[in-house]
């Protein structure tokens, strides 16, 4: 169990991605056991190399940032941030002005830019990307398309085997490389040629550690992934971290975007008014990576460069963690900075989750749920009573707001919606149609909620009292009927009454009565 003093908030900081197109800001909390919570987001889109990577930031470019850089200032004050920690890329570490912006920002705002090197910038991607994104032991290739430079990580959910940045990025190719709209045969080809030239080290390494996957981070694309779901109808209502495109469903999108003038792209679903003319070498890129390359597969990660720098600020600040933070797998760690974040009722709720463990392991069989739910049910009994964190009443709804909201990272949002589900009706009403989020769900996600739901529901009953009364629940089965037979601490005739009321949906779902009965109380074990 994590002690109130383990999960102690120590610092309140912010990190801000100063990139070629835009500026990101991201402020969290960071707890002394090493995790972080996002409090606020802010994107600024500002264009700094409107003349190009290399040369001169022009004074509107300057101007841009700089308030930019104050709408950001004015959100960190108001959420009483204690640190901004900002970091530049290509544009200002490349501009000959470069310096004299960052003058400009300490003179004027007091903020200190960090010019971080391109290997530094993959470095952190891949801290991020590691963060956020489910991954495990096979190799991946992670790609971050910027505007003035592109990052190319090779690793796994453990180990980085190759990095690099190169100088591909989506404003820099279509200043030097695009002069048509649309962009010609004759251009395609030139792009082709000169990342051939420029990937040889990545093709190396790729050679030694061959990827069936890849994730992209940033706005690129995250935008090409944004295009491809509404193409497919499929567009994500929650966020796009986890999403999943196959080779051929990019080839289709590149087909038809490819021969598109800007008038034409302009109406894309998707794609962001301020990247409709600098798409198109992003979309030549990937490409010619998955061809190249031989990939199937592409997932996005939400996290990015801001988020690596704030692991890079933990794992500076709280060195003894950083074994811990390597080694926690994302989707858990996810889950937990939630619970800490609202106030989670631990006990009761590991309490829930064990027994909803138990009932799930017993009849998953029979009622045909994959083993993935198991884990799906797991976090949504830890998450059920999150929605005290708002009122007390209607807490059920709240969860599920909290849950549907919190940007959980490594999970499809088809998972956070049954999460979400689930631990909406761990009380008062079962699922219904006119309920909008269930509404909306498949239908076989539909049966699997409500198999789901009527576990949850039982053993939330089953800790009625919320003192973790029941030590012990055994199963049987005789005809039409399953018994839970219960050994307690002590008279467990409230835990009995808090299930049997809501025993209705999980009767439904396994066709069987239930019972449930007393057979050994442990007084001796509070003594």
């Amino acid at each position: 169990m994590v002690s109130s003093k383990e999960k102690r908030i120590l610092r309140r900081i912010a990190a801000i991605d100063l990139g070629t197109n835009s500026f990101h800001a991201v402020i969290v909390d960071i707890f002394s056991d090493g995790s972080f919570y996002t409090i606020d987001r802010l994107k600024e889109m500002v264009l700094l190399a409107e003349k190009g990577i290399g040369d001169n930031l022009t004074p509107q470019a300057m101007d841009r940032g700089i308030e930019a850089l104050k709408r950001i200032q004015m959100l960190c004050e108001h959420q009483n941030v204690e640190e901004i920690l900002a970091f530049a890329t290509s544009a200002i570490r490349e501009a000959e002005n470069g310096g004299e912006f960052i003058q400009t920002a300490i003179d004027e705002l007091g903020i200190k830019i960090n010019a971080i090197s391109g290997k530094l910038e993959a470095e952190l991607i891949s801290y991020a990307v590691r963060h956020g994104v489910s991954m495990d032991n096979k190799p991946v290739m992670m790609m971050d398309i910027g505007g003035g430079s592109v990052e190319f990580i090779l690793g796994n959910r453990k180990k980085t085997y190759f990095l690099t940045s190169l100088k591909l990025g989506v404003a820099r190719m279509t200043a030097e490389f695009v002069n048509r709209d649309p962009i010609t045969h004759d251009e395609i080809k030139t792009l082709h040629q000169h990342y051939e030239k420029q990937l040889t080290s990545v093709a190396q390494a790729f050679a030694q550690h061959r990827a069936n996957l890849m994730i992209g981070s940033s706005g690129t694309m995250q935008n090409i992934a944004l295009m491809i779901s509404h193409m497919k109808n499929e567009s994500p209502s929650l966020n796009i971290n986890e999403v999943t495109f196959t080779n051929k469903d990019f080839y289709s999108l590149y087909q038809k975007v490819i021969p598109m003038n800007r008038q034409e792209r302009l109406g894309l679903k998707g794609l962001d008014e301020k990247r409709v003319d600098i798409i198109t070498p992003g979309l030549v890129l990937v490409d010619y990576l998955l061809k190249r390359f031989g990939i199937r597969k592409v997932k996005i990660s939400e996290q990015a460069l801001r988020e690596g720098i704030v692991l890079r600020y933990i794992k500076n600040e709280l060195p003894e963690l950083k074994q811990m933070m390597n080694n926690v797998e994302p989707r858990r760690k996810s889950i937990f900075e939630l619970l800490r974040k609202t106030d989670w009722h631990e006990e009761h709720s590991r309490h829930v989750a064990e027994i909803s463990i138990k009932l799930f392991d017993h009849f998953q069989e029979r009622l045909n749920l994959p083993d993935s739910d198991r884990e799906l049910l797991e976090y949504a009994a830890y998450l059920h009573d999150i929605g005290y964190y708002i009122s007390h009443r209607k807490h059920h709804k709240h969860a599920q707001y909290l849950i549907r909201n919190a940007d959980l990272r490594g999970f499809k949002e088809i998972e956070v919606e049954i999460m979400a589900n689930v631990a909406r009706y761990h009380r008062r009403s079962t699922p219904k149609s006119r309920h909008i989020y269930y509404h909306q769900l498949p239908d076989d996600v539909k049966d699997r909620v409500s198999k789901l739901s009527g576990i949850l529901r039982v053993a939330d009953g089953l800790d009625r009292s919320h003192y973790q009364n029941v030590l012990k629940v055994d199963i049987e089965e005789t005809g039409n009927t399953i018994t839970l037979r219960l050994t307690s601490q002590e008279d467990p005739q409230l835990e009995i009454w808090g299930a049997k009321r809501k025993s209705e949906l999980f009767e439904e779902v396994t066709g069987k009565k239930l019972d449930i009965k007393s057979i050994e109380v442990l007084r001796s074990v509070l003594s």
